[in-house]
Parts: C-alpha cells; sequence; structure tokens
C-alpha cells in the first residue's frame, strides 16, 4: 500500500503541478527513493550531497517531525502521509 507524500508549492515545479504524489517503501529514505524514479530532480531538492535532509526542510510523519524520531530511518507504512515543509525564519520585531 501506498504512503502520501505532500509536496510544498515551492517543490511543485518539479512534480509538473502535483500536490501530493504517492510512494512505496517502509522508511521515509525509501520512499524519497521511490520517488527519484518518477521525479528525478525532486531528490536533489530535498536531500543534500550528504544525503540528509536540506538544512531548510523539515520532513513529517503523520504530524511527527522525522528528527524526534529515526531521521531518514523513521518507518511508514501503507495509508501514512509524509510532509514536507520549507522551514519559515522570521525575527522578534517591535511594535510602533
Amino acid at each position: 500500500m501506498s504512503v502520501t507524500v505532500r509536496v510544498p508549492s515551492a517543490l511543485r515545479k518539479l512534480t509538473s503541478g502535483l500536490s501530493e504524489l504517492s510512494a512505496e517503501g517502509t522508511t521515509v529514505r525509501e520512499l524519497f527513493a521511490d520517488l527519484k524514479n518518477a521525479h528525478p530532480q525532486l531528490l536533489g531538492r530535498i536531500m543534500g550531497d550528504d544525503g540528509q535532509v536540506r538544512q531548510f526542510l523539515n520532513v513529517f510523519v503523520n504530524g511527527t517531525d522525522i528528527r524526534y524520531e529515526k531521521e531518514l530511518e523513521t518507518p511508514v507504512k501503507g495509508g501514512d502521509e509524509v510532509s514536507i515543509v520549507p522551514s519559515i525564519a522570521g525575527g522578534w520585531g517591535t511594535a510602533g
């Protein structure tokens, strides 16, 4: 059974505009490898040369950040939802 991968708008140009993809695998790493078959450039935007998720992206499995689980080895199963979310940077401003 497949896992749904939600793609942020900034990366949809690499998925022919699709906001959701289906992928197979038992870990997040395997899902991303499966996505590479259909969308080869997508993996390069998600993962760096070091084989890790790029610094300014967050990946969630069913709402849980993989950084607090097993990173790319976080298990997934059919019906799960994986979200790729760009980090949002901001600062503390003063009112007035």
